[in-house]
């Protein structure tokens, strides 16, 4: 009978199992829950092909409690619903819990966890859940609360490299895989091992009883794989990365996360919407140029469209991470903005308002005012805060590019007040 060798060779014993030693070491509470076959409830985080199913089946293999798998794609409230009368009724019976295993469980919607609580509390059940996605983010507070995290390791090229030759042995063709051809593999399937093998049973499909050495393994795959998921963690992990990168000016580095988020699929506009943001929060008037830069790549973008204006992205990318750095703007703003929730009541000045019709002028609106273009030096001091609020200061320029020159006219404006 036909067995994918994802399955064929999934690790039958915990020590089996490469690249979680932080999980499954003597010392750690995962391998003393299978020493003492005392399970609790707890979620399974890692990206696919860590190793979460085959700790599920292993689990299987080594309770001595029911054990019922559920995939929550597959899976209604009402067969949730089912399980877990069957598990309280099994609690009463012999005093023991059922361990619940789902699989992808941050696709369960809040009223289908929320239905695993009180059998939780109770006991009836352990629960054990296995994700892709950052657990804090697609499970329900109350259950995560109640679940330790065992967060499991990215594989190394390493490790994926140490399966494949192991499966390439024991199915005895070790004589049509070169070293380049098994580099090859394991990094084409973006960290995931179950891809991994998966491709290799492609090759062994189609290998023709020829070496097999990069060039005709690409041929063969013809792959490009990269983890990533646009809606999911690794998308705000890979634009954090972009975003870290400019403002530590390094714009090698910028560049290759830009180019790994273009080749993933990303959505340009939305790259180059947090260039424009980073323009302003991290580089702001420091180099006034900035902004422009980013919003003609943005241009450029709705203009050509892809993937002609990669360049025009790279071009600003490289300028944002060579740019002086500041982040006054962004501060100024913040003060400013928590001064206006608390002083919002306060009313605009009549000097400084704006008089259209009669009434208002007869009300004092506009009065006393001095347009500054009619005197020395196009400045005249007055004051533009709101009556029972002192003067405060909010954006203090930075020692970096221009901003040194906008310090030098604030100094010289002061200068004039304080002649007055």
């Amino acid at each position: 009978m036909f067995m994918p060798l994802a399955e064929k060779y999934r690790p039958l014993e915990l020590n089996e199992i490469l690249g979680q030693d932080h999980l499954l070491s003597p010392s750690c509470i995962l391998n003393q829950m299978f020493e003492s076959k005392k399970f609790h409830s707890f979620i399974l985080w890692g990206n696919p092909g860590t190793g979460k199913t085959t700790i599920a089946k292993l689990i299987k293999k080594h309770a001595e409690i029911p054990f019922v798998a559920f995939s929550a794609v597959l899976s209604g409230i009402k067969e949730v619903k089912d399980v877990m009368k069957g598990a309280e009724q099994q609690k009463r019976l012999t005093n023991e819990p059922t361990i619940i295993f789902i699989d992808e469980i941050h696709r369960f919607n809040r009223s289908q966890q929320d239905a695993f609580l009180p059998y939780v509390e109770s006991g009836a059940i352990v629960l054990i859940g296995a994700t892709t996605e950052n657990p804090s983010f697609y499970v329900i507070s109350a259950l995560l609360s109640r679940c330790h995290v065992f967060i499991l390791n990215q594989l190394s090229i390493e490790n994926i490299k140490a399966i494949l030759k192991k499966i390439i042995i024991a199915e005895n063709v070790e004589k049509y895989y070169t070293d380049a051809a098994i580099d090859f593999i394991a990094n084409s399937a973006g960290a995931d091992t179950r891809k991994a093998i998966n491709l290799l049973e492609i090759t062994l499909a189609n290998h023709r009883n020829q070496v097999l050495d990069e060039k005709n393994i690409e041929k063969i795959l013809s792959v490009k794989t990269m983890l990533y998921d646009k809606k999911g963690e690794e998308h705000y992990n890979l634009i954090s990365a972009l975003h870290k990168s400019l403002r530590g000016s390094d714009p090698q580095a910028a560049l290759y996360w830009l180019a790994r988020m273009l080749e993933s699929g990303d959505d340009p506009l939305y790259i180059v919407r947090r260039l424009i943001r980073f323009a302003s929060e991290d580089i702001g008037l420091s180099d006034p140029n900035a902004i422009v830069q980013a919003n003609n790549a943005k241009e450029a973008l709705t203009f050509l469209g892809m993937p002609e204006a990669n360049v025009h992205l790279a071009q600003a990318v490289i300028y944002l991470a060579t740019a002086p750095k500041s982040n006054t703007v962004d501060v100024a703003i913040q003060k400013a903005t928590q001064k206006a929730r608390t002083t919002g009541h306060l009313p605009v000045p009549l000097h400084i308002r704006n008089a259209p019709t009669k009434l208002m002028k007869d009300a004092g609106y506009g009065a006393d005012y001095q347009y500054d273009h009619d005197h020395e030096n196009r400045y005249y001091y007055q004051k533009y805060f709101p009556d029972g609020m002192n003067e405060e200061e909010y954006y203090t320029p930075s020692e970096f590019g221009f901003e040194k020159e906008i310090e030098k006219r604030l100094k010289w404006w002061k200068g004039l007040r304080e002649k007055k």
